[in-house]
């Protein structure tokens, strides 16, 4: 149990927190939410001892573990994948070093019945003693297990992690949090670099998890999965309820509705006590009845208002210029970084006006895609980009990339031109930065703040093709919302990468699913593709209590019982093992097509016999083609 007591942070004249205090339990799921610069990653710095307050204090209790994952932080070169997971071992890989010098020295010596000889074998039994208290020979599977969960391959355990991107050596210190077992665990945006099905993985591990969890994160549909507290921090204030995102805000909004009524009252009944005292303060005879209501009126324990937080951004995306019909069209597209092929053959159009999510598992290609489509990479193929087109493109990192050493009012000067230069501190008031936020420089912003003045950027100059990869990485819920808000009414053409899935849901009308090598569309929602993935993970949909009423699209009538899912999982199942044997089965017929083919071409080798055979291959192939043609509707039937 964490206790924080009346704790205080002050940034300049005005608090970020003003005597807070709240405990943390060890079964507690909480929730930290607040717009951005609001506190929430600072509160994570002072609970796990990154930073100092100005007041109040944290308790711990004795030998307590906190696990801290940061938004931003350094990372370690020249450790494979698995040695960086291994690292949080620290007594464990002590204790090991210690067992491979003794078993060094017992490998030369011949001295068995000595004494020494002695004590180093009991030292040895005691070492091996106190690597099993510790788990130490179960840590191989544990990080295999953790590593796999957050989407790395068994091939990937022996790179370096020099090799990987650095969401991906974000994902390698989110696994060594997780290995550590903690007693709490402090995460600050964990799902930002996760595609979907490791973000459903880390929620399933997380409910489970022994110890408490505190969690910063802009996603409402994990934060609804996850937590079982919300603790809000506004204008230096908290406020706790115990419940998760979606019914915490419901809860807010009664609470604040109750108030405002009580407080109504209380005005009522003030009022009406000060005229009758205002009314018969000069008669004699109601002397007493006025003393009385005057100590009444300096008994009354007063209601206030909590003061609350309305700001948010107030932006849209300019007019987009006309453009073409079709706005990008792919042919035969491919892509590899030596001999790893991300993509090949690859070929789709995008119309003007359509709104489009690339999506699939991290490293399938969606972000090279974009970058290949921005002609920052070169590629395989053609990639065609219609009449008129103008891109504005937000990469992944785009708030990273920010010069660190200017001001958010330098930023935004310096990228502006003509007429919208006159307008560049109005523009940078409509994304939350008054004339005090303006001057100061982008390395003292939170994640949030950097990620709206790169926001900010985007709109300098008109565009009929927005490019987005990620863009709500640090996004406050409330921007986030704006943002969505904007795109929809956005008049140009959209690509967006995310993995956020109630961002998507309501955005986008087609999805591009990056997998094994090809692009494969699909017409619907972001809900309605996991449904067709089997995303059975998504807990949001299968517990009443956290089911969000919008998105229940299917009728409770078409539900299938349990016998009836088992056995069409079943019928599933034994359709797509006869859809790959035919895959399989047509590859080696039409292999052995072209072979006969090459043969049929060389007069010396031509026979009746070969032209027979031929034939009978054809037919054979003919009838796979039927086979799988008739297998793959079944199996779409089923999965519809």
């Amino acid at each position: 149990m964490v206790g924080i007591n009346e704790l205080t942070v002050n940034f300049g004249e005005r608090y970020l927190f003003n005597k807070i205090s709240f405990i943390i339990n060890d079964s507690d799921r909480i929730g930290l939410v607040g717009k951005n610069g609001a506190g929430k990653s600072t509160l994570l710095k002072i609970i796990a001892r990154e930073e100092e307050s100005d007041g109040g204090n944290i308790s711990f209790p004795a030998g307590y573990r906190i696990g801290y994952l940061p938004q931003d932080m350094d990372f370690e070169y020249g450790r494979t994948v698995m040695e960086e997971a291994k690292s949080v071992f620290k007594e464990v890989n002590t204790i090991n070093a210690k067992i491979d010098e003794i078993n060094e020295q017992l490998a030369v010596r011949t001295d068995y019945e000595s004494d020494s000889y002695m004590e180093m074998l009991n030292e040895l039994s005691d070492f091996n003693e106190r690597i099993g208290m510790l788990g130490g020979f179960d840590i191989d599977a544990n990080c295999e297990t953790i590593l796999k969960g957050l989407g790395f391959t068994a091939i990937d355990f022996e790179r370096l992690t020099d090799d990987f991107s650095g969401g991906w050596r974000m994902r390698i210190e989110l696994a060594k949090i997780l290995l550590s077992n903690a007693d709490v665990l402090l995460l600050d945006e964990p799902t930002n670099h996760l595609d979907i099905e490791s973000i459903q993985w880390l929620e399933d591990f997380l409910k489970v998890y022994s110890g408490g969890v505190v969690l910063v994160s802009h996603d409402k549909a994990f934060l609804d999965s996850v937590t079982n507290r919300t603790i809000e921090i506004s204008l230096g204030k908290i406020y706790d309820y115990k419940t998760y995102y979606s019914k915490y805000l419901d809860q807010r909004q009664e609470r604040r509705d109750q108030q405002l009524a009580a407080y109504n009252n209380q005005q009522k009944q003030i009022q009406d006590t000060e005229k009758f005292i205002e009314r018969f303060r000069s008669k004699a005879s109601k002397a007493v009845q006025v003393q009385s209501r005057i100590k009444q009126l300096n008994r009354l324990d007063r209601i206030e208002i909590e003061e609350e937080d309305t700001a948010s951004m107030q932006f849209s995306f300019q007019p987009a210029p006309r453009s073409g019909k079709v706005a990008v069209e792919a042919n035969e597209v491919g892509k590899a970084f030596g001999d790893n092929q991300v993509f090949s053959g690859v070929n789709y159009f995008i119309e003007r006006g359509k709104k489009i999510a690339f999506v699939g598992k991290n490293g399938e290609g969606k972000t090279t895609m974009i970058r290949a489509l921005v002609g920052e990479i070169e590629h395989e193929g053609e990639l065609k980009i219609g009449h008129n087109i103008e891109m504005a493109y937000f990469a992944q990192n785009q708030a990273e990339e920010l010069d660190k050493n200017k001001t958010v009012f330098e930023t935004i000067d310096e990228a502006a031109h003509g007429e919208i230069r006159k307008r560049v501190r109005a523009l940078l008031g409509s994304f939350m930065f008054g004339e005090e936020e303006i001057t100061k420089k982008v390395k003292v912003l939170s994640g949030g703040e950097r990620a709206r003045v790169a926001l900010c950027k985007l709109l300098l100059e008109p565009a009929n093709l927005l490019i987005l990869d990620e863009p709500t990485n640090h996004l406050d819920i409330r921007s986030k919302d704006v943002l969505k808000k904007a795109l929809m009414d956005y008049d140009g053409t959209l690509i967006v990468i995310s993995h956020d899935r109630d961002f998507l849901d309501g955005l986008t009308e087609e999805m591009y699913e990056f997998s094994g090598g090809n692009v494969k569309q699909f017409l619907g929602g972001v809900y309605e593709f996991l449904e067709t993935k089997k995303a059975k993970t998504i807990r949001e949909f299968e517990h009443k209590e956290k089911v969000v009423e919008k998105k229940q699209k299917a009728d409770s009538t078409h539900k299938l019982s349990y016998e009836e899912r088992k056995q069409k999982d079943k019928d599933i199942k034994k359709t797509q093992n006869r859809v790959n044997k035919l895959e399989k089965l047509i590859e080696e017929l039409e292999a052995k097509v072209e072979e006969m083919n090459q043969k049929l071409l060389d007069p010396t080798a031509y026979s009746e016999e070969l032209m027979d055979g031929y034939n009978a291959i054809k037919k054979e192939l003919e009838q796979a083609m039927k086979d799988w043609e008739g297998s793959e509707q079944q199996l779409e039937s089923l999965q519809s």
